[in-house]
């Protein structure tokens, strides 16, 4: 089954031709670039990387790493989705603006250059979250090569772990503006103490995580496994000490453990 899924990977990618890749150095994104190259060779595939205040800056330079290690060619951008306030004042449909600015700048590139397609790796398990951003898809022609595979998450792992791929059990991320609140006010500051957060927890051996802003207080999302760890000897201070330096008065963590799209759990959507 999974090998039939994969074979239909390749016959569609196939059929696109020549890719540009919205490259994030995810688990997705990234077996899609490999899927990409393997079926349709390096010239003709581009992998291009979003530089914002969104991601993580570590991020972003294992994106070029992983890139490079796959042989294939790739963009730096710089997107400017804090010109929209329709992204800024953080409402439901946020991640509509977010993706729009992204993929219009996406479909330019691909033009310029001589890309038939623009490419994403969203999965088919992503339909079943709230994902406004699709719309932005579905408006600029972007396509979901895995998604249309019928792939999902655990899958696209099995594959990455069968090909050598080291993202294969790289925990899931998302952008920084999914840690803050719908009708909270979007700043670069916040973004940068949500990163701080979250690099220091990962310099601590957690893994899978979130950091959740609620104002003056601070959510801390890890995998249930791990909530242990945070009770050992001194653990606990040093994480509030972190987490008080960055701002927050009250340092709690989530004892339903980390999950993806909590910040969804209490919405209604409106449109």
């Amino acid at each position: 089954m999974l090998e039939e899924k994969y074979q239909k990977l390749r016959q569609l990618l196939s059929s696109l031709n020549k890719v540009l890749v919205a490259f994030s150095g995810g688990v997705d994104s990234t077996f899609l670039l490999y899927a990409s190259k393997e079926g349709l060779g390096r010239n003709n595939v581009l992998a291009v990387i979003a530089e914002s205040p969104t991601y993580p800056k570590d991020e972003i330079e294992l994106a070029k790493q992983l890139a490079q290690a796959l042989g294939v060619g790739y963009q730096v951008i710089k997107t400017d989705e804090f010109l929209d306030q329709n992204f800024v004042s953080n409402p439901q449909d946020r991640c509509l603006y977010c993706k729009r600015e992204l993929f219009m700048k996406l479909n330019s590139i691909a033009k310029e250059k001589g890309f038939d397609y623009v490419v994403d790796g969203s999965n088919l398990d992503d339909l079943a979250d709230f994902r406004p951003g699709s719309q932005a898809k579905q408006e600029l022609g972007v396509r979901s090569p895995l998604q249309e595979a019928g792939l999902r998450k655990e899958e696209i792992r099995q594959l990455s772990k069968t090909f050598g791929l080291s993202t294969w059990d790289k925990p899931s991320y998302a952008c920084l503006a999914s840690r803050i609140p719908y009708g909270t006010k979007i700043t670069q500051e916040l973004l940068t103490r949500i990163e701080e957060g979250e690099k220091y927890l990962r310099s601590q051996g957690f893994r899978q995580l979130r950091v959740r802003h609620h104002g003056a207080i601070v959510r801390i999302e890890i995998e249930r496994g791990d909530l242990e760890k945070v009770m050992s000897s001194g653990m606990m201070d040093k994480i509030a000490k972190k987490f008080e330096d960055l701002g927050y008065t009250y340092i709690t963590l989530d004892l339903k453990g980390y999950r993806t799209g909590s910040m969804n759990e209490t919405l209604t959507p409106t449109f």
